[in-house]
């Protein structure tokens, strides 16, 4: 499958359960963080379609990785409620992606809504609440790798 421009691997070093599912790609364009993901056979179910929970586990990615840069939180950030509205089908050989809004980012919680689409096609309609760990800017893995921090 081609990756489509300004996409780049994501290092999935220290989560052996996203690098074993993946691969996944980000792009930060436009202070908007874009999660990529081509569907493989391996992420589907019998129905030949992606599977719900590989829809859930991109569901959490996309809003977690989207509220710690776009919400510049670079902190650890554990989900306290992830809802997933499944609203169609995606198919092995297609590139699904996320996107973040950061509704609210406070000391405590960042709540935030997104959806997961191929193309126009909506997947998800995606919801969460989340919250920050550890001290600030203690985990800026991810933004180190979009050049947003040193």
């Amino acid at each position: 499958m081609n990756i489509p421009e300004g996409f780049r691997p994501l290092s999935m070093e220290g989560n052996p359960f996203l690098a074993r599912n993946g691969p996944l790609y980000g792009r930060w364009a436009d202070g908007r963080f874009t999660l990529g993901f081509p569907i493989a056979e391996h992420h589907c179910n019998p129905g030949k379609t992606i599977h719900g929970g590989m829809i859930a586990t991109l569901a959490d990615m996309t809003l977690l990785f989207g509220c710690n840069l776009q919400g510049n939180i670079h902190q650890y950030l554990l989900t306290v409620t992830l809802t997933t509205d499944f609203l169609g089908p995606a198919q092995a050989g297609e590139w699904l992606e996320g996107t973040c809004q950061v509704l609210r980012a406070g000391r405590n919680m960042v709540f935030a809504q997104g959806l997961l689409a191929v193309g126009n096609r909506p997947v998800a309609r995606l919801n969460g609440i989340f919250k920050p760990t550890g001290e600030p800017n203690s985990r800026p893995g991810l933004a180190r790798e979009f050049g947003l921090v040193d």
